[in-house]
């Protein structure tokens, strides 16, 4: 059993990620959730345990659920993924798997994926402070950020900023692979 400095401190972490994730200022939570801003920057510090009631309004302006809000987790030292519970994304000639991802201390994800001659995927803008890395493992990458492509070739790496839509391609003539990390700012960093 936790105690409940523990879980208050848990409500906070919390909060704050799933806001940050999803871009929402405190006053944009505030105006989805019905929960004052000043009860908000409560709850994000820490400073109060927030009623039921309060957490079960924030939850649903954030689509998550309270046990989600509430969930004290730790931080394993090692943390091994089984390839039975790797998600997977099929959109026939387009396949993406999400190997890992964490949450803390900042939101990161280890993708693989796999195009055939002539795809493409949209991505859309992540949150402000955003990066992706990837490699090319197999084929030749066309990624467009901000209207402007640039080629990245087998054994080539890149590092972008993807707080803005862009688009991965395949406009070669074999199997495109590659293997990308999605590093997320747990705080949106001021603009």
């Amino acid at each position: 059993m936790e105690d409940p400095e523990t879980i208050t401190q848990a409500i906070a972490n919390n909060v704050r990620a799933q806001r940050s994730h999803r871009g929402l200022t405190l006053d944009a939570l505030a105006a989805r959730s019905g929960v004052s801003r000043g009860m908000l920057v409560q709850v994000e510090q820490g400073r109060t345990n927030p009623s039921v009631s309060t957490l079960t309004r924030i939850a649903s302006a954030l689509g998550v659920t309270v046990a989600r809000l509430v969930e004290v987790s730790e931080v394993p030292v090692v943390r091994i993924i089984d390839k039975a519970d790797v998600v997977t994304f099929d959109q026939g000639a387009v396949q993406a798997r999400l190997l890992v991802g964490a949450d803390s201390p900042m939101i990161l994800e280890l993708w693989d994926w796999r195009m055939a001659p002539g795809e493409h995927h949209d991505g859309d803008a992540h949150p402000p402070g955003t990066r992706e890395m990837l490699t090319v493992l197999g084929g030749e990458l066309t990624l467009t950020v901000y209207g402007k492509s640039h080629v990245v070739r087998t054994d080539d790496a890149v590092l972008f900023t993807a707080d803005r839509p862009h688009r991965y391609a395949n406009q070669g003539t074999e199997e495109l692979r590659l293997i990308m990390v999605v590093a997320e700012p747990r705080e949106v960093p001021d603009q």
